[in-house]
């Protein structure tokens, strides 16, 4: 249970939110919605603990699961059964009797087996304490339920890919039976069947929960509140309905303040001109104040005018000139650990062409836009690069940005050659003005990554560009911005991704099936693999 009284929420000089005041309750499923950049992630944050407010007090009683949009907080040496059994502690009883076991095994004498034996008694009694065989049974159900495979359980969560480390992370929070839930996105890099098994749990859960997505599907079958977050009133608008009711409500109640505008306008303007012709006579001129002060008194009671939200106006490079075939692989194999990744992967990216990477999490398809973007070594096999080859990549984990650096550091990292109009001008684009362009990348939002990454792009000249997940956190409208653009984009394009609709504005030529590294020419029939992904 979380309780938020007289809350300011600011980042930097800016404020998100200015005094609001709310209350979770077991059996509140808020959706928490609005552009990108008003303040989704920094609040959830806030409500974590991990942002101090302000101004004003957040109170709770209870257990609270965080999940952010980059968890990086596992220790990459843990396996990844370790790691979800680590959210109700079981890790170190689990431990301990795998080394019991070991132990017992390699007992040399009566002492060291009677020594490991009681080691072994202490450990199970531990174990059985924290709920045993049947709480394993439980976290590698849900383990299942986001869709890791039994392969990966056992092993480190550093030899995963970004996808999977973040179903661990997400398994570990569902699993440890918290009384608040805060989700960001909680649907990046799952597969069809995840969330729809995610949707069933988090409708049956009986906690609190406050969730971030933009999956409208999941939001319509499990939130019963919605919290709208406008950054132009720096408010909360609370509706006490579900998504699809929302909606609704929310389309009514922008007719019904147009419609209460126009009629107090209307009127105010009748008043004013009936004052106007009164005034010039002295026997009515106080009566033509009073109709002046009520029309003023009439306008003055109406909610402010809501802007419609802004939109960044996002556009892809224009790209430099280049040979037939700018970029090219042969026989690319990586592996980490005894974890084949990929194995004998041929490419050709003719110019202007574009392809789609396909396959399931932790097939190689990051790892893949890695090695030809030079960011990793292949173990064996070359890329080769084409006459005038320009690259542009955009990292799924967002990877190309430095955290410490500030939105303007970065983009001008990026862009050296820009001039300072000229930069300011691409960020504004983008959606970041006045002081956002000095907020350290660490403090962004998902969806505030994603554009500062794209706008990199924007001067590049790349001829051949790199995608991993480019719609990935982004609001419906900056989505169908980043979909024209690529739709209207010249050059080659290489693209890993989940999301249909990327793949129908892309329209590929080609396809690439990971791990097997096959190459075939696109169908419709494979938008089915896009979901089962």
């Amino acid at each position: 249970m979380i309780t938020v009284r007289g809350v300011d929420v600011r980042v930097g000089a800016r404020l998100l939110l200015s005094g609001v005041s709310f209350h979770i309750s077991p059996g509140d499923r808020i959706g928490l919605v609005g552009r990108n950049g008003a303040g989704k992630t920094t609040l959830l944050e806030t409500l974590a603990g991990n942002v101090r407010p302000a101004a004003g007090s957040i109170t709770g009683t209870g257990s609270l699961g965080y999940l952010p949009q980059d968890p990086r907080a596992a220790d990459p040496a843990t396996t990844v059964t370790g790691r979800i059994l680590s959210a109700r502690g079981l890790d170190r009883a689990v431990r301990a009797l795998r080394e019991a076991e070991a132990a017992m095994a390699l007992a040399a004498g009566p002492s060291a087996q009677e020594a490991a034996m009681a080691a072994y008694v202490r450990a199970e009694a531990a174990f059985q304490a924290g709920g045993g065989y049947a709480v394993e049974a439980e976290a590698a159900r849900v383990a299942s339920g986001v869709g890791l495979p039994s392969r990966v359980m056992d092993q480190p969560v550093g030899a995963l890919s970004g996808g999977q480390r973040r179903r661990v992370e997400l398994a570990r929070i569902l699993f440890a039976g918290h009384d608040t839930l805060l989700l960001d996105e909680p649907t990046n890099h799952l597969d069809a069947d995840s969330i729809g098994w995610l949707r069933g749990f988090l409708a049956g859960y009986q906690g609190g929960l406050v969730v971030i997505s933009h999956d409208t599907g999941l939001l319509a079958d499990t939130v019963n509140r919605v919290f709208h977050l406008d950054p132009q009133r720096a408010a909360i608008d609370v509706h006490n309905t579900g998504w699809r009711a929302y909606l609704e409500q929310r389309e009514t109640d922008a007719r019904r303040r147009t419609r209460e505008r126009a009629n107090a306008e209307r009127k105010a303007a009748a008043l004013r001109a009936q004052a106007d012709k009164m005034r010039s006579h002295v026997a009515t001129a106080v009566r033509a104040r009073d109709m002046t002060r009520r029309a003023d008194r009439m306008l003055a009671g109406l909610e402010p005018s809501r802007r419609a939200e802004k939109v960044a106006r996002i556009r892809l490079p224009e790209p430099a000139p280049c040979g037939r075939m700018p970029l090219g692989a042969i026989s690319l194999a990586k592996a980490y650990g005894t974890h084949q990744v990929l194995s004998g992967v041929d490419l050709a990216v003719d110019r202007g062409s574009r392809l789609v990477v396909l396959g399931l999490n932790g097939a190689g398809k990051t790892t893949l836009l890695r090695i030809l973007a030079g960011q990793e070594r292949p173990d064996s096999g070359r890329v080769v690069p084409g006459h005038g080859l320009r690259l542009g990549y955009f990292a799924q984990e967002h990877d190309t940005l430095d955290p410490a650096l500030t939105v303007r550091q970065n983009l001008a990292a990026a862009a050296p050659h820009l001039t300072d109009g000229e930069a300011r001008s691409v960020l504004g684009a983008f959606l970041f003005s006045g002081d956002d362009a000095d907020k350290p990348a660490r403090v962004l939002s998902g969806g505030e990554k994603t554009r500062l990454a794209l706008a990199g792009l924007v001067h590049s000249g790349a001829n051949v560009l790199l995608l991993d997940e480019p719609t990935n956190n982004l609001d419906p409208a900056s989505r169908d911005e980043v979909l024209d653009a690529l739709g209207a984009y010249p050059g080659a394009v290489v693209m890993v991704t989940h999301d249909e609709g990327a793949i129908e504005a892309l329209r590929p030529d080609r396809v690439l099936v990971l791990p097997d590294g096959t190459e075939d020419l696109w169908s419709p029939a494979y938008l089915d693999l896009v979901s089962l992904a």
